[in-house]
């Protein structure tokens, strides 16, 4: 599993194996992620090494319907692509979950990130359902036939003093993608210490989950199981990622980075 690009481009090539940095959830209370860090942020809460990273963000256990029209996204995501993707895969993932919580007990919880947080207690079938019903509904909201296709302000200079600029950014982003073997997501997440780090996730896995190598909370999640792009690209994933940045709306990134920054 890749871990987090933490810094250039120059770290992202050296990556290999599993993460090497400190950083494991290890518990969750309401929306907000208690991570343990190597690093301190001076606006967290720190207690023997812990830090605290408030999550404003929360996900209905029951599914939504999608913010545009089937059609919305062609020519980069074409309709039938969409439809089976929302009204077929997602929807099966909602389905399984809230049967995997009332098998495990869990239907007194009041949004998805209660279980992510510690997801590493309960059943594949909780985990792959969990995450799956996560990473699509936050996925549907990313994308836009509206899409701002480039950050401004402080997300940019956060990307900029991070990967060096947006272009190679976009580069970096699409080469963690790609080098995700079989199905599972590529993400932008930030750190407990306020840092923004590139990685990616097998399956339906992803950074909230206690277990996971790649942590943070997500930014911008971007899918590469064949389902999300193969009735129109077949196997060339290089070129469905590269069109997906015509729909990925930085608007929606820039707000999650700055409720997060607070």
């Amino acid at each position: 599993m890749k871990k987090p690009l933490l810094s250039n481009r120059r770290s992202f090539l050296k990556t290999t194996g599993k993460s090497a940095i400190a950083l494991s959830m290890v518990g969750s209370v309401g929306g907000s992620l208690l991570l343990s860090s190597c690093s301190s942020n001076p606006e967290s809460t720190e207690t023997s090494g812990e830090t605290t990273l408030q999550n404003p963000f929360t996900t209905p256990l029951a599914q939504s319907g999608l913010p545009y029209a089937f059609d919305a996204l062609e020519p980069w995501i074409d309709a039938e692509t969409m439809e089976i993707h929302h009204g077929k895969h997602a929807a099966a993932y909602a389905k399984n979950f809230a049967e995997a919580r009332d098998e495990e007990g869990l239907q007194a919880i009041e949004h998805t990130e209660n279980a992510l947080a510690s997801i590493s207690k309960y059943s594949t079938k909780m985990r792959n359902n969990a995450g799956g019903h996560y990473n699509h509904e936050l996925f549907w909201t990313l994308l836009s036939p509206k899409a701002k296709q480039a950050p401004e302000g402080e997300l940019l200079s956060a990307i900029d003093s991070t990967f060096g600029n947006f272009d190679t950014f976009k580069t970096l982003f699409q080469e963690q993608a790609m080098a995700r073997f079989g199905s599972g997501w590529a993400w932008l997440v930030m750190q407990s210490d306020g840092a923004i780090a590139i990685c990616s996730t097998p399956n339906q896995d992803n950074p909230l989950m206690d277990d996971a190598d790649c942590k943070g909370i997500p930014l911008l999640a971007v899918d590469v199981w064949e389902h999300a792009y193969y009735l129109n690209y077949q196997n060339k994933r290089a070129e469905y990622l590269a069109n997906l940045w015509n729909i990925l709306d930085w608007n929606v990134v820039e707000n999650r980075f700055q409720q997060l920054k607070g």
